[in-house]
């Protein structure tokens, strides 16, 4: 059996991606799987796939250097065939274990160089040279390594095409779609957002939408999913609008699949930022195989996905009344919301699922 291991510094266990689609595919496919992630949990077995842990740092700096030195003496210490890694600041690591014989993946999820411009928390001048250093690093592993993994189209592009396998972040078709189901005339007039709960995903937009709303209708936010930063949380419960909130905090995969089933709209309301302009969230094609209606910022690639199918409505993401207006129509068009849904979770099963992903994968991985 060949031995992989998947390395990140950032990254939980449970990560959907990492975890749940790749680690578990392969597995299944006969490779032997380590994956060595941050966690206090310490080392188990789960899906045939061995998880060792590294401590969690919080602050950047120590993440950067502390976990960096102890992912490399975990790595070396598995003496693996194949060691696919998952973020920029791991790249250093990959070239090393490239230089010592070792078949190296990246597996890129984000457009870091984009993305970095986007931090609030770095400091203005520092941005450029960030995202500048980004590219250059990127530059390196595209020429160095074995393979490169991409998540979307766009960032498939910034690397070599002879080592580059694009393999999108599609849901498993069927996980969060329940038979039984209530039809959207019985449901209760709730929209919902499960994951990184920031202001440049449009948390803001969707509290002022609903409180726009809460004169006219009964309608609530459920929201799941962590603040990033952990103050936000105190700003955003002083907004107007809160009071229609149902905030669960973190939530597993079964309680999501059933607060799907108890709402009529799924919300993904990014911010026209340079990363996600271009990118493709997961919780879009997540609630697509749901079975819901989306509601999502009208960026020209998300247009495609959503028109193409006509499976949701497009907004522009900084208007709360754009978004309440459209959410306003969800709630009194029900049986057209449902044929939308059902016309997105169509599309899941037949084109944007993990199965065609998974042979991507998979088929590159024997190219290695």
């Amino acid at each position: 059996m060949k031995r992989v291991v998947h390395l990140t510094s950032v990254h939980k266990p449970n990560d959907i991606r990492i975890f749940i689609k790749e680690c578990c595919s392969l597995a299944k496919n006969g490779y032997k799987v380590v994956l060595i992630a941050p966690s206090t949990e310490g080392e188990k077995t789960i899906e045939g796939v061995r998880i060792r842990s590294i401590p969690i740092l919080k602050n950047r700096f120590e993440r950067m250097t502390k976990s960096f030195l102890r992912i490399c003496k975990e790595a070396r210490k598995e003496d693996a065939d194949i060691y696919h890694f998952h973020d920029p600041e791991l790249i250093l690591l990959g070239i090393f274990l490239r230089m010592t014989g070792k078949k190296v993946l990246y597996d890129v999820h984000e457009d870091y160089s984009k993305l970095i411009m986007d931090k609030g928390w770095l400091p203005r001048w520092l941005k450029k040279p960030f995202s500048v250093l980004s590219e250059v690093a990127e530059f390196l592993a595209g020429h160095l390594l074995d393979g490169i993994i991409a998540v979307t189209p766009t960032i498939a592009k910034k690397f070599p095409k002879s080592n580059t396998v694009l393999v999108q972040n599609f849901p498993i078709s069927g996980e969060l779609f329940s038979d039984n189901q209530p039809c959207f005339t019985k449901r209760n007039p709730h929209v919902i957002y499960v994951g990184g709960l920031t202001l440049t995903r449009g948390l803001k937009e969707m509290i002022e939408a609903v409180a726009l709303l809460s004169k006219l209708t009964d309608v609530r936010l459920v929201l799941g999913g962590n603040f990033i930063p952990k103050h936000l949380e105190e700003q955003v419960r002083k907004l107007p609008g809160w009071d229609k909130v149902d905030f669960k905090g973190w939530i597993s995969r079964d309680a999501y699949k059933t607060l799907l089933t108890q709402c009529i709209a799924g919300l993904v309301l990014c911010h026209p930022t340079g990363n996600y302009i271009n990118s493709q969230p997961n919780k879009l094609f997540e609630y697509m195989s749901a079975g819901l209606p989306v509601i999502a910022s009208k960026f020209p690639l998300w247009r495609e996905f959503i028109e193409k199918n006509n499976c949701g409505l497009l907004v522009d993401p900084l208007n709360p009344k754009e978004i309440a207006d459209n959410i306003r129509w969800i709630l009194e068009h029900p049986e057209e919301a449902e044929l939308m849904g059902k016309r997105g979770q169509e599309a899941v099963s037949s084109v944007y699922n993990w199965s065609i992903e998974e042979k991507k994968l998979l088929k590159f991985y024997e190219q290695i």
